[in-house]
């Protein structure tokens, strides 16, 4: 008698779809720099630059990848090593009135909070590197006193430990919203858009992009289910 064959346990599908994705996108035309923020310089950016050039530990610039930079890195990088940073965690935890929200209707974006730990993707930026550098610098960063700010990370692979840069909030930033409730998340990825996309587009894609490198993220994934509510009800009330 033949044994059955055994079979893998299936992966639960989103309930965040690409369908529900598309009927939180619309055209918004970029309003430009927000009304009383000061705005990075050429200056800034090469100030930044040349300080993490000159903190850097010998070898590759290795940088820490959990978010959009999965996908959109801003400058070439390359290789790809899954990696855990400990004290620090995904978290939907600044606002923004342009990008993915509006001065209307503000979205929320992710950064590196404390506590926990977050599992990404480490990289090595690619020659030349300082100019690579700047280009991830000018897409992490626009505003003065900066939100998400660069910082050197102790991150744990399967070679070993190593250093990277990651981008982490800065709570003494105004636009740092702290730890909301989930439901209060949810409700704002599901509504704001900006002319980068929707919330709800950026969680959708983040979620996609980690699962692609055997990542799976339990707080992302309670989130997409009550931004799929949202949607759905936001979208029956119209």
């Amino acid at each position: 008698m033949k044994k059955p064959i055994s079979t893998a346990p299936r992966k639960p599908a989103m309930a965040l779809t690409e369908e529900l994705v598309a009927r939180t996108l619309r055209a918004v035309e970029d309003a430009g720099p927000t009304p009383g923020m000061v705005h990075m310089t050429d200056a800034d950016y090469a100030r930044f630059r040349d300080e993490i050039l000159a903190s850097a530990s010998a070898g590759p610039l290795k940088l820490f990848a959990y978010g959009s930079l999965l996908w959109k890195p801003a400058g070439e990088v390359r290789g790809g090593e899954r990696a855990v940073a400990r004290g620090w965690h995904r978290s939907f935890c600044f606002t923004v009135q342009r990008f993915r929200g509006t001065l209307e209707q503000p979205g929320l974006m992710m950064a590196l909070d404390r506590g926990g730990q977050c599992q990404g993707m480490m990289f090595e930026i690619a020659e030349p590197v300082a100019e690579n550098l700047e280009a991830l610098l000018r897409r992490e960063m626009t505003i003065l006193p900066a939100v998400n700010v660069p910082r050197w990370l102790q991150v744990s692979t399967d070679s070993g430990a190593s250093q990277a840069l990651g981008f982490v909030v800065n709570p003494a930033s105004p636009r740092y919203s702290g730890k909301l409730d989930k439901q209060v998340v949810a409700a704002t990825l599901a509504r704001a858009v900006g002319h980068w996309g929707s919330g709800a587009q950026y969680l959708f894609e983040t979620i996609r992009h980690l699962d692609a490198c055997g990542i799976r993220d339990r707080n992302l994934w309670q989130l997409q289910d009550l931004v799929a509510r949202e949607i759905g009800r936001a979208h029956a009330a119209t």
